[in-house]
């Protein structure tokens, strides 16, 4: 589990695109204490699990349902990418529960920059519009974020981004741009309750309205 405080900016040191399987490295300074073979960490909110750690360098197979449904897909040697450790109970929860499951891509439609400020604007697959509501909890690239607008004609939301978030993330990078792909987890306890309506709802017997 995750909180999506993103703890380090991390640099991928190496990469190699096998048949189904990509073997990716990132060198992790600061974040590798105690790391060992098996252990989660979130890469741009992707669970993945820990294959070997020698100092900085971490090591991790990434299998292709994950590249497919997530942007590690078009990651490159010398890329940055979101690193957090899984937290351990009773350590601060900062932002919100997460699992590292990407629930899907959001693509990056406006970029707005002002001082002190950068607002996203995505757009998303309109199936999930239900699960998004303003002031919202979601996860961009493993960030913990608050929607900040919502178009549901639209499908798209946008959030606000404060000066430590474009700083310690890749949502603040120079690079992104119009059409970069996002990895999105929607907030499970949303899910969990907008499906359990929709379930409850289909399976009563409304009386239809006479005209």
């Amino acid at each position: 589990m995750f909180t999506g405080i993103v703890q380090g900016l991390c640099q991928v040191a190496d990469l190699q695109r096998l048949e189904n399987l990509m073997r990716l490295k990132v060198e992790m300074p600061g974040l590798t204490d105690s790391l060992v073979s098996g252990a989660s960490v979130a890469v741009n909110g992707v669970c993945l699990t820990v294959v070997s750690a020698v100092g900085s360098l971490v090591d991790f197979d990434v299998i292709q349902q994950t590249l497919e449904s997530t942007n590690l897909n078009v990651l490159q040697q010398g890329d940055s990418v979101n690193i957090e450790r899984s937290f351990k109970y009773g350590d601060e929860v900062g932002g919100h529960l997460l699992s590292g499951h990407i629930s899907c891509c959001a693509e990056l439609k406006k970029l707005v920059q002002a001082e002190n400020l950068r607002e996203l604007t995505f757009s998303v697959n309109p199936s999930y519009i239900p699960y998004l509501m303003p002031k919202g909890f979601i996860a961009l690239d493993g960030a913990s974020l608050t929607i900040s607008k919502l178009d549901r004609e639209k499908a798209e939301f946008s959030v606000s981004l404060i000066p430590e978030t474009i700083a310690r993330t890749t949502l603040g990078l120079e690079r992104l741009s119009v059409s970069n792909k996002i990895n999105l987890e929607l907030d499970s306890s949303t899910l969990a309750v907008v499906d359990t309506v929709k379930e409850v709802l289909s399976n009563m017997d409304i009386p239809s309205r006479p005209v």
